[in-house]
């Protein structure tokens, strides 16, 4: 039953990462176009532009690698641990 939910919580990481890149990259175009409504929303100085798209991607691109990395890293240390506890038992069996 364990493994089911350890299964089940990292495609669960794998979609939020997923749904997390192509929600940056909907969130660039839409800055890179002027924001909602064109820009208009936003008053007189309008908003947006191609430079702030891509502040955007990069900025949204390395806290999705850093929030993706932590998730993972969380999971991969569970792994670890628990193959270095079947390493210890095999080796307590000879």
């Amino acid at each position: 039953m364990r493994d089911f939910f350890i299964r089940s919580l990292e495609m669960l990481i794998n979609v939020i990462v997923v749904l997390g890149a192509i929600i940056v990259v909907i969130t660039a175009v839409v800055v890179s176009l002027g924001g909602p409504m064109g820009g208009q929303a936003m008053g007189p100085m309008g908003g947006g532009g191609p430079l702030a798209g891509l502040l955007v991607l990069i900025g949204g691109g390395i806290y999705l690698i850093l929030v993706g990395g932590f998730m993972y890293l969380g999971l991969g240390i569970y792994q670890n641990t628990k193959r270095t506890a079947e390493a210890i038992e095999k080796l307590e069996a000879r």
